[in-house]
């Protein structure tokens, strides 16, 4: 038997259904069942070798929270592989997160997602509850078990193990955020007499799994505290359709049948005419399209059973200001945040 699928019945926890988040700030901002709120993945431009195309980025970042998008996300993208040509948003996720949350207020600050095959739960663990802490309980984690083969033996590990590595990696983090000392023995490492600090602003930290993460579905029906997927075909009702026959297979598999969001993500180059069409570009890549397009897709996703559309627009023609003014003024909202725990005092 795959020792992956040996880990859901080792595992002490689980995925957890809404109310065990009803109190934390950033996962209610985010989250309700049957509505969809936005967010704006960073960068806001894309990397091709300049680091002055992230000038002034965090200005805008601010601009984000104060318009009130749901969330900002940012990726984790240890090392650049010309391969794949893309370098995420360059910073380190962790660090880039500490700094967005002196500069922000209110917004959900989100990974898109966190490479926990990678990095050793004690320092994912130190990382996340730390961020927490100083944004006052903002923090979502989408995670993943990372899909560039390149950076696994930079790390000294084996890509065709990440799987396994991933759910191990997640039942270690969870364990660490509850309260006391704990004693965990894990392949990854054993921990007695001690206790990681600072705990969660909340006592958890969402945990959304992004794709399979080379889990079995009964898996992430039973772990995931959330699931992140790709939106499939975005040109037309189709592509919506088959997302929300991905998103009741995992539903369906959620032991108490509770509700757990779903998130999916698009690049967009929005027009200046609104009534663009939907057009797919670089294959399929970015959907080109105007704002009513974006309107009409957006609620098939709703109505398809997404919770959050995060948004990136890095290969956008348009100047980034404008594109989120203008997403502000005429699609926000229409998809709300939503109201909640107000995040704790951030006074560090």
């Amino acid at each position: 038997m795959n020792q992956t699928m040996i880990r859901t019945d080792r595992a002490t926890t689980r995925g957890a259904s809404a109310p065990a988040f009803a109190a934390h700030p950033g996962y209610t901002r985010m989250f309700a069942e049957e509505q969809l709120t936005l967010g704006i993945f960073l960068p806001l431009r894309v990397y091709e070798g300049d680091m002055s195309v992230l000038t002034g980025q965090a200005d805008l970042v601010s601009e984000i929270d104060r318009y009130g998008f749901a969330a900002t996300w940012v990726r984790d993208v240890p090392l650049f592989d010309p391969y794949f040509g893309d370098a995420g948003q360059v910073f380190d996720p962790f660090t880039y997160l500490a700094y967005l949350a002196a500069r922000t207020k209110r917004v959900t600050l989100a990974t898109g997602s966190a490479i926990f095959s990678l990095r050793h739960p004690i320092d994912l663990a130190k990382a996340a509850s730390t961020i927490d802490q100083l944004s006052g309980g903002r923090l979502v984690m989408g995670i993943a078990s990372g899909d560039r083969p390149l950076e696994f033996p930079a790390y000294g590990l084996e890509h065709s193990e990440r799987g396994e590595r991933f759910a191990e990696a997640v039942d270690y983090f969870r364990q660490l955020l509850q309260s006391g000392e704990e004693t965990i023995r894990s392949p990854l490492g054993h921990l007695s007499d001690a206790q990681l600090l600072p705990k969660p602003t909340t006592g958890n930290i969402p945990l959304l799994v992004t794709g399979s993460s080379r889990q079995s579905m009964q898996w992430l029906g039973e772990q995931a505290d959330g699931w992140l997927t790709y939106p499939e075909s975005t040109q037309s009702i189709l592509g919506p359709r088959r997302l929300a026959e991905k998103i009741r297979a995992w539903r369906n598999h959620i032991p108490d049948q509770g509700f757990r969001p779903h998130v999916t993500n698009e690049w967009i180059d929005l027009s200046e005419d609104p009534d663009f069409p939907r057009t797919p570009l670089r294959g399929g890549y970015v959907l080109k399209t105007g704002r009513r397009g974006l309107i009409e897709l957006l609620g098939e996703w709703r109505d398809a059973g997404v919770n959050h559309a995060a948004i990136g627009i890095h290969l956008a023609e348009r100047p980034a200001q404008e594109i989120i003014q203008e997403l502000a003024e005429e699609v926000l909202p229409l998809f709300p945040s939503h109201d909640g725990p107000l995040p704790l005092a951030q006074h560090w």
